[in-house]
């Protein structure tokens, strides 16, 4: 009979193991999407590009492809909200909108920084930002406390700006750094020419550029 020790031991490898797979499954999967397209890559393909024999390895692991593609958001979702939340206390008092749009920003981009190149997160979160279900899975796992907060902090800086023209201002907002991140993303992973020379500076041209959407003047209506 084993011994409990050699028990235990199997147990951890095993487990070991089975983490090992799991994480080989969302890495695999993370690029397969961004470069290939959420809905034109199948759980069989991601399993085999894993190396994994078992061709069901991705729902024994994860469940649906939507868990999959949760469990891709929540990775990535877990360290931008700590990047948020350790930002300078200081802007809980701000009345400058940049602080705030800076706190929307620079979370993202430092992640990615952090990440090194290649990176696939911007081009698949952008995906899933344009699909209607996908959207409320990516909603639901990266609009926290943090994000509320930042946002009810740049509210505060345009108490006179109408609600709609605030929400659709958000709306330009979101597309703007979505898809500006997954175009220097791609050019990073493409190796070619990028506008600024670091994750830093490319923020810089994002918080201008939104800070100037948030304080653009309004066209009165006839």
């Amino acid at each position: 009979m084993p011994s409990h020790r050699t028990a235990r031991a199997g147990r951890t490898a095993r487990s070991g193991r089975a983490e090992g797979t799991r994480e080989a499954i969302l890495t695999v999967a993370e690029r397969m999407f961004a470069e290939h397209g959420v809905f034109a890559v199948s759980n069989r393909q991601i399993s085999e590009a894993a190396g994994q024999g078992n061709n069901a390895a991705v729902g024994y692991h994860f469940g649906t492809k939507t868990d999959l593609l949760r469990a891709i958001v929540r990775k990535h979702a877990a360290h931008i909200e700590e990047l948020r939340r350790e930002m300078p206390a200081e802007t809980g008092d701000s009345l400058d909108v940049r602080d705030w749009v800076a706190r929307l920003v620079r979370p993202s981009t430092d992640h990615l920084a952090e990440l090194g190149s290649p990176t696939w997160f911007a081009r698949f979160a952008t995906q899933m930002m344009t699909d209607p279900v996908l959207r409320e899975v990516m909603t639901e796992e990266t609009f926290g406390p943090p994000v509320q907060q930042t946002l009810d902090g740049l509210n505060r800086c345009i108490p006179d700006l109408p609600l709609p023209v605030r929400i659709e201002r958000g709306e330009m907002a979101r597309h703007l750094l979505m898809h500006m991140l997954a175009e220097r993303e791609r050019a990073l992973t493409e190796n070619t020419h990028t506008t600024r020379s670091t994750w830093p500076e490319y923020a810089d041209g994002l918080i201008d550029a939104i800070t100037g959407i948030r304080r653009a003047p309004v066209t009165p209506r006839p």
